[in-house]
């Protein structure tokens, strides 16, 4: 292949995944973290067709998709990594096909490694409720930034939402009479949340006596500030987790332990796995039903510890 060609070829390439990304923003309703993730796989995967001789888009076929997840299983990627990729390549190729920009999905027969399933993260009820109780004394003294952490930590916990849409929530999104909390989930998905009076005490603190002493001209909106003014960064409230988790002395946890506690908590009170569902904002049930294993595990546990005959 001459230098031209190759140019050629990267260009085309470089064109069928630009028009992709427009793709998967506009019509499939992804999370822009989803289509990035997306692209650089597939960007991964051009460049390693690139060098084993396929540059062009319609020469890849099903050989050499197996043989690039071949080489990320002998470079001990994760299976969730090899999961993800290959799900990209499929939804890549499913809509190169289906516009006409390759031949036929060489994707069709495409096996891929299913990621591992891991029981998630969870407090215990009373470990939860010392990590609040803690961030909640926190939040006396003067600083109003505790005063965001204690309201950030109840919301998490009170409502099962994902920091990001913690995060994205505005003010007007929280209805303190109603207790309920509006958040946009994954695919641009609205959904309103529930929340108890210990979320509303921490919330309605912040609003009265926390926001308005970081609110700027810029701050906009945005319900959860940082310490300048502007909407909170999902990496801060990731650091508070890990802070406060060390200082009420239970497992160190990610905010989005939080939301997998709320879940089995739920279960564990008696809610129905539907109900579960809409608050967490599971697209397929199937998501959800990982919390019962979750229970079962911590009722076997109890049970060998507890039952005489265990």
């Amino acid at each position: 292949m001459t230098a031209a060609t190759e140019v050629h070829a990267a260009t085309d390439a470089s064109r069928t995944v630009a028009d992709f990304a427009v793709h998967l923003r506009a019509q499939r309703g992804l999370s822009e973290h989803t289509v990035r993730a997306y692209l650089s796989d597939v960007e991964h995967l051009l460049a390693y067709a690139g060098r084993h001789g396929r540059p062009e888009v319609g020469s890849i076929d099903l050989g050499v998709l197996r043989g690039w997840l071949a080489s990320m299983a002998a470079a001990q990627r994760s299976r969730s990594t090899l999961a993800r990729r290959g799900a990209a390549a499929r939804t890549f190729f499913e809509w190169a096909a289906r516009t006409g920009r390759v031949a036929a999905d060489p994707a069709l027969r495409l096996a891929s490694a299913r990621a591992a399933q891991h029981l998630p993260t969870v407090l215990a009820v009373d470990a939860a409720a010392r990590l609040l109780d803690v961030a909640r004394t926190r939040a006396d003294d003067a600083d109003p930034v505790h005063l965001r952490d204690w309201a950030a930590l109840e919301l998490l916990y009170a409502t099962g939402a994902r920091v990001g849409e913690i995060c994205g929530a505005d003010v007007d999104d929280v209805d303190l009479d109603e207790r309920t909390l509006r958040v946009v989930g994954k695919g641009d998905k609205e959904r309103v949340v529930p929340f108890g009076l210990p979320a509303a005490d921490a919330v309605g603190a912040w609003l009265v006596r926390g926001r308005p002493a970081l609110a700027t001209a810029d701050s906009g909106a945005a319900l959860l500030l940082g310490r300048r003014g502007a909407r909170v960064d999902q990496r801060r409230l990731r650091a508070v987790s890990h802070e406060i988790s060390a200082l009420a002395e239970v497992d160190d946890i990610a905010p989005h332990a939080l939301r997998h506690s709320a879940a089995t908590h739920l279960l564990q009170g008696g809610s129905d796995l539907r109900s579960v569902q809409e608050v967490l904002g599971h697209a397929s049930l199937a998501t959800t039903q990982r919390y019962t294993h979750v229970t079962a595990e911590r009722l076997r546990s109890s049970f060998q510890q507890a039952h005489p005959r265990a």
